[in-house]
């Protein structure tokens, strides 16, 4: 499972979690849904890489508003039930989801960024 995770954070490279030219930070990316951001502890980046691909695609018009804000309150739903666990079972089913959320935001970016479908 580790393995597709590296695999599939290697695809996209994203910007720093305090942003970059062109690119908000975490915290901007959490408050476009909601005034109250998570900690997302040593998942923070990936957590990230995954909203910042859903964000390019609403950016785009792919994914709408309403839509970006469901995605990323599902992670962070999850996160709190899952990723924060002691409880290495558990963890596991939060980095299944997260991988399954990673590659579900890369199609969407896809779709709509001629970068990652150039060959």
């Amino acid at each position: 499972m580790l393995g597709a995770a590296a695999l599939l954070a290697g695809c996209v490279a994203s910007p720093s979690l305090t942003g970059t030219m062109g690119a908000p930070s975490f915290v901007a990316l959490q408050q476009m849904c909601s005034a109250q951001t998570v900690d997302y502890g040593n998942d923070a980046q990936g957590v990230y890489a995954t909203l910042f691909d859903a964000y390019v695609a609403n950016r785009r018009g792919r994914l709408s508003k309403d839509d970006y804000c469901a995605f990323q309150t599902s992670i962070a739903e999850r996160y709190r039930s899952q990723g924060a666990s002691a409880d290495p079972q558990v963890r596991n089913q939060w980095v299944a989801f997260l991988t399954e959320q990673r590659a579900r935001a890369i199609s969407w970016r896809a779709a709509v960024d001629p970068t990652l479908r150039s060959g």
